[in-house]
């Protein structure tokens, strides 16, 4: 039986980097899920009954942002039973940090990849998800004088 695996990724850099694992996901019972934006629309058609949208939100707008993180966490928990995957491999950002720490209650084990944008400084989700990943991956070696116990994966591009 194949592993059942959520790919997570708010829009964007994020999703572009996600999506660059798109050969792998035959391997697997999987489903993506990112933010709702025109960009990625697509999405639906190209992998039919695999793809869930949240709301987009930017940190720009504080007070709606707000809201939208909250329903968003709520929408999480949701797919989270719906697909209840063995594992969630994600790029980030934001969109990604409250399944992560829902799905660690339940025993699924998180990837966590570091975007490609950074080469010497930590993200917030980086951050935020470092203590619980299961494996934490960097795309630059600079990066693990950062983060000790990630793995070097080299560039997704």
């Amino acid at each position: 039986m194949k592993k059942r695996v959520l790919f997570i990724s708010s829009t964007g850099g994020h999703l572009t980097e996600l999506m660059k694992l798109s050969d792998c996901f035959d391997k697997y019972n999987y489903y993506i899920v990112t933010e709702k934006t025109k960009s990625n629309l697509n999405l639906k058609d190209k992998y039919k009954g695999k793809v869930s949208y949240l709301v987009y939100g930017t940190k720009d707008h504080p007070f709606s942002y707000i809201f939208k993180l909250l329903f968003n966490c709520l929408k999480s928990i949701y797919l989270y039973f719906k697909i209840h995957p063995d594992y969630i491999i994600t790029t980030g950002t934001h969109t990604a940090g409250p399944i992560c720490y829902f799905s660690k209650l339940f025993g699924t084990r998180v990837i966590y990849i570091e975007t490609f944008a950074n080469i010497n400084t930590k993200t917030i989700t980086g951050k935020l998800i470092y203590p619980i990943a299961d494996q934490f991956i960097v795309q630059w070696e600079s990066m693990l004088e950062l983060y000790p116990k990630a793995k070097f994966g080299g560039w997704i591009f």
